[in-house]
């Protein structure tokens, strides 16, 4: 799991912050890219610091429109970690 502030901290090539529209365009193409090769919404794991530590909004509508079931956003992020987490766990 990385928080969202953090995450942008390690990204050296552009300058962005955790509130930039430009990396909820980013996550948003990485968990497509990756849920389309069958790996799951990889950026399940980019979370808020503190609070609730779940991801944001914007993952939850990405997850509505890749067919996820969301009427329940707790087990829908769990669901998608233990994909994510079982995928990479044998590669």
């Amino acid at each position: 799991m990385i928080p969202y502030s953090d995450l942008v901290r390690s990204i050296t090539s552009i300058r962005l912050d955790a509130h930039d529209t430009r990396l909820s365009h980013f996550l948003g193409e990485i968990a497509s890219d990756e849920d389309a090769e069958g790996r799951g919404l990889l950026t399940v794991l980019v979370v808020h610091k503190s609070g609730d530590m779940q991801p944001g909004p914007g993952f939850f509508e990405l997850a509505q429109s890749r067919g996820r079931d969301t009427s329940n956003i707790v087990e829908c992020w769990v669901e998608e970690l233990k994909k994510v987490f079982a995928y990479w766990a044998k590669n």
